[in-house]
């Protein structure tokens, strides 16, 4: 198990820097997230021993199971699941330090909310579904300024950036055109000067299309099965709303 994870990760980390180098763009420009859903936390812990030190869960009840037997490897937690509101005091309470899934006003005011109450600030991401799926949450790209701006308003929230899903598809170029798509959402953001609001990450790209993600921008990208295998469901069922 062991070997199979680092030789993984050895070859994600070549792809990554390969991509950077068509390119013409810096290897730190861009961070390697490991998607750690359904995985062990004894298989997560294998990673982070060896230099990994970035993961994300996309459901509370895993973060709830694997926390005690990570708390003490050294690394940070995102979470990049759809967020229900009553999970929010399970979110700050198990360490997580960014939201990349915030898609909706509700969400950021019960977030505020809670993190007045605790004394605490986090930092987020605002997810905009550039798929157009209706299988697929986040803000629309047409509301995703406006959303940023009320957003910003929340002085417990830092916007570090923008995050999307993307297609499901082999279908490279229009893959593409879902990170195109969040790249210029990013761009006209910038252009507001909105106070409180930092675009310097854009996280998009998987396993298999990291590549296409770093030629359009991506500062993170998420990456799960080419590191810890196959898992039992498709990638669909870990983004329904209904099972978190």
């Amino acid at each position: 198990m062991k070997e199979d994870i680092l030789h993984n990760l050895a070859v994600i980390n070549d792809r990554i820097r390969n991509a950077c180098e068509r390119s013409g763009r810096n290897i730190n420009e861009v961070k390697l997230l490991l998607a750690t859903k359904t995985v062990s936390a004894e298989r997560i812990k294998i990673a982070l021993e060896h230099s990994q030190t970035l993961i994300a869960e996309n459901k509370v009840q895993e973060l709830k199971e694997k926390y005690d037997d990570l708390k003490n490897t050294p690394h940070e937690n995102h979470f990049i699941g759809h967020l229900q509101t009553n999970k929010i005091k399970d979110i700050l309470k198990y360490d997580v330090i960014c939201v990349q899934s915030l898609d909706r006003l509700e969400l950021a005011e019960k977030l505020h909310q809670r993190l007045l109450a605790e004394n605490k600030t986090i930092d987020v991401l605002i997810q905009v579904n550039t798929s157009n799926e209706e299988s697929k949450f986040g803000v629309d790209p047409s509301e995703a300024i406006e959303l940023t701006r009320k957003v910003a308003g929340f002085s417990t929230l830092k916007i570090k950036g923008l995050m999307t899903i993307g297609l499901f598809s082999a279908e490279t170029e229009k893959v593409r055109s879902c990170f195109k798509i969040l790249k210029k959402i990013q761009q006209d953001i910038m252009q507001e000067n909105i106070p409180n609001v930092e675009m310097k990450e854009l996280s998009m790209g998987m396993s298999g299309d990291l590549e296409t993600a770093i030629e359009e921008g991506a500062t993170i990208v998420r990456v799960g099965t080419a590191v810890f295998g196959a898992r039992i469901h498709p990638d669909s069922y870990y983004w329904d709303e209904g099972k978190n």
